[in-house]
């Protein structure tokens, strides 16, 4: 511990925010940092706890708590306190493959875990999140972060299919262990939902691309605009590789079942496609304004955003962010349906710490639709009942509140009598959830899915990250990462299952494995 007074010393501060009425007008990162001296001082306050609950992705009443990366978070808290920057780099890199993704968009599971937030102390979580992201921003900025090449190469080949989050984790662990690794993307460029599902307000495209040209300096081929299953033959993968890792999310929408919805033509789109659409449309018009960048959106996309009444489906952060994007670009309004009741302000008893914490939470998009609206776009315990359609373009909806009964013995979502309201909608973004994987690559790789539409593993156990059947599938050579392999879930899982899997092809390649 670089100061044992540190937590007693200094209150927790967290990076800037630029007020929502300034940052709304661009799609620009909106997260300003400390300086050294400050940041330094934050490290301070970990107090290198006898059991870091926040590097310890630990279960505890059904609930898994910490850090699913294990990072060696007192260890680099210490040397950045102390100013050693390229130790903390070392020592973070050792565990986190991509810090300066999840050191942008990950809820930081390791903060809620952290000591220093339990309510008994009451002195504020150590800002991990913000740390990490300083250390690993340094060691770009200093030149720490050179191209790691392999001395020797082992002579086997891997396939990684899917360059999202879980792709890259096994595609860059895999290549460090010496094995020479290509990985192919359907789309043009990597990243996954990091690239095309999360802003770039979020995280900065310019971020992801520094990256690949990093393991593309270490020897990681990328093949894009590759869908495997359909244009790129899977039976050709599996005679020119030795090993075959399925990375490719769970991308498969829920789909919206309001009456009226066959009838309409345009108008109703689901929240990954529309994201996607606006990350390639701010990507190709760098510099343009909002103003601009709608009208591109429009006329080469069919999207139209401007002074439309907008209704995001879903509660969850994909909805958050699609608010935040149609705010930029010029909603004349936006209400966010969340079927599930309103979260407690307050921990319930039955949610103690270091749980993660069930409350209600007010993100950038609440945030930046209270500044320009004057309201909390939410509305809780509501879904869409009937759209409403003029030629096929969409018009209006009618909403009803819900809620959860026992029926029969069984839970079921019920209908409140005599609730139903009417909007104003223009367009409708569905951000409902996933229902698990596009199902199409699995199909011609032949690997079984699970009842949750995930591919099933029949593998070796890694108690590392609870994971029963471990990351090989019942296919030969192929194994399975990601959300294609949990469901839907966090980036930062995502890149912890992905240097499971590669621990895994490389014991299967190998029999054994130093990783």
């Amino acid at each position: 511990m670089g100061k044992p007074t540190g937590f007693i010393d200094y209150e927790r501060k967290e990076n800037g925010n630029v007020p929502p009425m300034e940052r709304i007008c661009n799609f620009k990162e909106f997260h300003p940092k400390l300086d050294e001296k400050a940041r330094r001082e934050q490290a301070a306050r970990c107090m290198n706890c006898g059991v870091p609950m926040c590097g310890s992705a630990i279960k505890l009443a059904g609930m898994v708590t910490g850090c699913p990366l294990h990072n060696f978070i007192p260890e680099w808290n210490e040397a950045l306190f102390q100013g050693q920057f390229d130790m903390a780099a070392w020592r973070l890199l050792k565990t986190s493959s991509f810090p300066e993704f999840t050191g942008r968009v990950c809820p930081a599971l390791c903060e809620k875990a952290c000591n220093c937030g339990n309510p008994t102390v009451g002195e504020g979580a150590v800002t991990i999140h913000d740390n990490e992201l300083f250390i690993i921003e340094k060691a770009f900025e200093t030149g720490y972060m050179k191209p790691q090449i392999p001395e020797r190469r082992s002579g086997k080949k891997i396939a990684v299919v899917g360059a999202g989050p879980s792709g890259l984790a096994v595609a860059d662990a895999l290549n460090r262990r010496g094995h020479s690794v290509t990985v192919y993307e359907r789309e043009d460029k990597a990243g996954g939902l990091l690239m095309y599902g999360i802003p770039n307000m979020k995280l900065d495209k310019k971020v992801i691309d520094r990256r690949i040209e990093l393991m593309k300096a270490e020897g990681v081929e990328f093949v894009f605009n590759a869908d495997v299953g359909k244009d790129t033959e899977a039976n050709q993968l599996l005679s020119d590789y030795d090993a075959v890792a399925l990375c490719c999310g769970a991308k498969k929408a829920r789909p919206l079942s309001a009456a009226g919805c066959e009838n309409v033509s345009s108008g109703i789109m689901f929240a990954v496609d529309f994201l996607k659409s606006v990350t390639k449309t701010v990507i190709a018009n760098e510099g343009s304004d909002n103003k601009a960048l709608a009208k591109k959106l429009a006329s080469e996309y069919g999207i139209e955003v401007a002074g439309k009444n907008v209704i995001v489906l879903g509660g969850g952060d994909t909805g958050n962010d699609c608010t935040g994007s149609v705010i930029r670009l010029g909603c004349k309004s936006v209400t966010q349906l969340e079927m599930m009741p309103c979260p407690p302000i307050e921990r319930t008893k039955d949610n103690p710490w270091p749980q993660w914490p069930k409350i209600l939470k007010t993100d950038y998009g609440a945030e930046e639709s209270i500044a320009k609206f004057g309201h909390d776009p939410r509305v809780y315990k509501t879904t869409i009942k009937e759209v409403y359609q003029e030629e096929g373009k969409l018009k209006g909806i009618k909403t009803v509140q819900v809620e959860f009964r026992m029926v029969d013995g069984q839970r079921k979502l019920c209908e409140i009598e005599g609730s139903e309201k009417e909007l104003a909608c223009d367009l409708i973004l569905i951000a409902a959830g996933f229902l698990g994987c596009e199902d199409y690559t699995a199909n011609a790789f032949g690997t079984p899915l699970t009842p949750r539409n995930t591919v099933e593993s029949v593998g070796k156990a890694s108690p590392e990250l609870a994971s029963p059947n471990g990351y090989q599938t019942s296919v030969e050579k192929v194994f399975t990462a990601g959300d294609m392999h949990r469901g839907q879930s966090l980036v930062v899982w995502a890149i912890a299952e992905g240097r499971e899997c590669a621990r895994q092809i490389d014991e299967y390649l190998m029999g054994y494995s130093n990783m």
